[in-house]
């Protein structure tokens, strides 16, 4: 006779594998832009009672991207990220309209199945956008 054991899931529901952490300055206003930009979805955010973000954490389609603002010790990180859209187009003219600064529009590198584009969004994250081509 075997004995049943049920196994206990190692990371929580809706979660991928691997999750960047950033590090920002302005940990609100990022998830904000994800928000406005990426349809990002807020699943919790832990702040101090000054407002600084000691751990939040947003949704993005299939992926959770977790974030604090820097603090003494922890000081923002410059990172890129790289997001898969329906369409770069209107995504890139979305982040662009919601402040971000352009790093490079949208286009399709001979040889390469994605169109991309990147921005600088809100705590010096550079967002890379992208589509894969037909």
């Amino acid at each position: 006779m075997t004995e049943s054991k049920e196994k206990t899931a190692f990371k929580p529901d809706r979660y991928s594998t691997v999750s960047p952490y950033l590090v920002v300055n302005g940990a609100s206003a990022t998830i904000d832009f994800l928000a406005h930009v990426f349809g990002a979805t807020e699943l919790r955010r832990f702040a101090h009672p000054d407002g600084v973000v000691a751990h939040a954490e947003v949704q993005i389609g299939d992926s959770v991207i977790m974030m604090a603002d820097g603090v003494e010790g922890w000081p923002a990180v410059p990172a890129h990220v790289h997001v898969y859209v329906e369409d770069v187009d209107a995504t890139f003219t979305r982040a662009v309209d919601a402040g971000a600064p352009p790093v490079r529009e949208p286009v399709q590198t001979e040889g390469e199945t994605d169109k991309r584009g990147g921005v600088r969004g809100p705590g010096g994250i550079v967002w890379w956008i992208a589509t894969k081509m037909e």
